[in-house]
């Protein structure tokens, strides 16, 4: 499988493309010397009020050898009752993105990689199965957001039987 270059139209089914999109209309702020994109993702927590809203930083070190362009997907994750955002920090420059859709377990008919710039954040929506950020080219940090509560139910995992090899 080959990682697609990250787009909004291409990721929609997954989760959202936190950036200064094109397909939403900018309005002015900061005195006119900004423009704000509102919006631009959904953010949902179905786990009530015992579940708080978590603003944290990853810092993840890259898992491909440096030039590699290949990446073998092991295992699968999700958060079944909240979107979970992440928003490059400092040192990102591209990482990959590997989500797949399903239930209990994921479809792998439908597992996309894709190729995301430092410019470019992510949203998962709830129940959406994916791979840990990627990072390919150096120590890169993400802030992220998610609602848990500290049980199980914050973070499915799921070995695959055999790997899948992304490129990139």
């Amino acid at each position: 499988m080959h990682a697609a270059p990250l787009t909004q139209a291409d990721y929609r089914a997954y989760g959202d493309v936190v950036a200064a999109r094109a397909d939403v209309t900018p309005r002015p702020a900061n005195l006119g010397f900004a423009q704000r994109y509102d919006l631009l993702s959904e953010l949902r927590n179905a786990r009530g009020a015992a579940a708080a809203p978590n603003l944290c930083v990853f810092r993840c070190e890259p898992m491909v050898t440096p030039g590699g362009a290949r990446f073998d997907v092991k295992l699968l994750e999700r958060h079944a009752h909240s979107t979970q955002v992440f928003v490059p920090m400092g040192g990102v420059r591209r990482y990959l993105v590997i989500v797949a859709l399903g239930g209990a377990a994921p479809d792998l008919a439908t597992l996309k990689a894709f190729l995301a710039t430092g410019n470019q954040g992510i949203s998962y929506h709830p129940a959406v199965w994916h791979h840990p950020l990627v990072a390919l080219d150096g120590p890169s940090d993400f802030a992220s957001l998610v609602w848990e509560d500290g049980g199980a139910g914050d973070c499915e995992v799921l070995r695959l039987e055999a790997p899948i090899t992304v490129r990139f």
